[in-house]
C-alpha cells in the first residue's frame, strides 16, 4: 500500500449470504472491530439488506455498497436495480463485473463498461472486477487479459471519474477455491494494471487509483499480500463474514 497516493480500501462481498436478520447481527459484531480502522471499510450486501445495512451504519465509518447494478435509469428490466435506486438510499459503492457475474449472468466487458458510467453519472463509487482465468495464467496471457479488460472496461470514462473508482484484481483461479496468488504474483499484476492506467491516462492519475487484491484474501495472508507497494487493499469474500477474521484484515490495512 501507498497510503501517500491513495486510500486503502478494505470491501466486504458479502454475495448471496446473511437474510436481515443475520445482517443485522453481523453488522453489530463488525461496528466495534471497524471503530478504529483508518482505511475505508466497505460492506457490499445484497439487495434485500441495502436498507438494513444503511441504517444500522449510519454516523460509523462503515460504508455500505451494493453488488451489482443496471446501466439503465429504468424501463423493463425486470430483476434490476438501477443507480439511482442505490443512490437514494445511501449506498456508496457498487460492485460491477465481478468473475461470477462473468461466469454465471452472461457480463461483458462492453456492459461492464456501461454499469461503471451509469455508477459514476449517479455518483457512485464503482469497484470493478478483473482478473485472468487459470487456462489463461497456463497460457501466459494474463497480462494481454487483464490490459484488453482495463481498456474496455473503463473505455470513455474521464481521469477523474477514474480517480473515484476503484480496481478489484481477482485471479478467477482463486476465488472460493482456497488458493490464492503468492504476494508476488498480486504484485507483478496490480502494478501492471497501474502501468497501463498511466498509458491510458496519465502517471499521477494511475497513482491517485485503489487497486485491491480479490482472491481469496484471510487473515493468515493479509498482512503480506497488503505489504505489496500497489497492492492497495482487498475485496474479501468469505472472512468478510465474520466479524473477527474481518478485523484482522481491517487491522492489517490500518497498520500497514
Amino acid at each position: 500500500m501507498n497510503k501517500q497516493l491513495r486510500k486503502a480500501i478494505i470491501a466486504g462481498n458479502w454475495k448471496m449470504n446473511k437474510t436481515r436478520p443475520e445482517a443485522k447481527a453481523l453488522i453489530e459484531d463488525l461496528k466495534p472491530v471497524a471503530a478504529n480502522a483508518t482505511c475505508e471499510v466497505v460492506i457490499c450486501v445484497p439487495f434485500t439488506n441495502l436498507e438494513t445495512a444503511v441504517a444500522l451504519t449510519e454516523g460509523t465509518n462503515i460504508k455500505v455498497g451494493a453488488e451489482n447494478v443496471h446501466f439503465e435509469k429504468s424501463g423493463a428490466f425486470t430483476g434490476e436495480i438501477s443507480a439511482d435506486m442505490l443512490t437514494e438510499i445511501g449506498v456508496e459503492y457498487v460492485i460491477i463485473g465481478h468473475s461470477e457475474r462473468r461466469q454465471y449472468f452472461g457480463e461483458t466487458d462492453e456492459t461492464v463498461n456501461k454499469r461503471t458510467k451509469a455508477a459514476l453519472a449517479a455518483g457512485l463509487k464503482p469497484i470493478v472486477c478483473v482478473g485472468e482465468l487459470l487456462w489463461e495464467r497456463e497460457c501466459d496471457i494474463t497480462e494481454e487479459v487483464i490490459a484488453r479488460q482495463i481498456k474496455l472496461d473503463f473505455f470513455g470514462v474521464s481521469a477523474e471519474d477514474l480517480k473515484k473508482s476503484v480496481i478489484a484484481y481477482e485471479p478467477v483461479w482463486a476465488i472460493g477455491t482456497g488458493k490464492t496468488a503468492t504476494s508476488e504474483q498480486a504484485q507483478e499484476v496490480c502494478a501492471f494494471i497501474r502501468a497501463t492506467l498511466a498509458k491510458l491516462y496519465d502517471q499521477d492519475t494511475a497513482n491517485a487509483v485503489t487497486i485491491q487484491y480479490g482472491g481469496s484474501m484471510n487473515p493468515k495472508n493479509a498482512e503480506e499480500l497488503l505489504a505489496q507497494p500497489d497492492v492497495d487493499g482487498g475485496l474479501i469474500g468469505g472472512a468478510s463474514l465474520k466479524a473477527a477474521d474481518f478485523g484482522v484484515l481491517l487491522d492489517a490495512a490500518t497498520n500497514g
